[in-house]
Formats: structure tokens, sequence, C-alpha cells
């Protein structure tokens, strides 16, 4: 059965919500940004966003971890700096 790409009239920027979605971003991740996008406008939306340390802050577990979650290969022989370089060239 064919599914229907449509998002629906509750998504105020079907746009960006489609590009959303492309990139692999939930139905309901894509949709709530693309109504913020929509009430506040793309580069108000843009500016949020949480913080995080700098990678040189984290240890070298949480490296590992973020370079699992982006399936980098190699990630549990390195040493600290050369995940940071990993994961700041993925």
């Amino acid at each position: 059965m064919p599914q229907n790409k449509e998002p629906g009239p509750s998504v105020k920027d079907d746009e960006l919500y489609e590009k959303l979605r492309d990139e692999g971003n939930s139905k309901e991740k894509s949709a709530r940004i693309a109504n913020a996008a929509a009430r506040d406008g793309r580069s108000a939306v843009g500016q949020k966003g949480g913080s995080s340390d700098a990678y040189e802050e984290w240890t070298v577990d949480d490296l590992r971890e973020r370079a699992a979650e982006l399936d980098i290969e190699g990630r549990s022989d390195m040493r600290k700096d050369e995940l940071i370089e990993a994961l700041r060239d993925h």
C-alpha cells in the first residue's frame, strides 16, 4: 500500500517538513520544527537549540559513544584527540 507523503493540514511549512523527514527526522520532530519555523521564522528557529561542552571537555567514553551513534569506524582504537578530529570531520 503506497504511503501518503503529505504531512497533513497541521503542518504549516510543508517544504521544511519534507526536508527534515528526508534527513531522517521523525514525523513528530519534523512537524514541530516546521510549525515553529512558520510561526517564528526559520532564522529564529535556527538560533534555538541546546548547548554542549566542547569535545575537549568530554570523556573518552562519551566521545566513543557519540562516535558509535555516528557509526565512525575504528573508534575503539582511537585516542581522545583522534576521536575529536573524527567527530568534527564527520
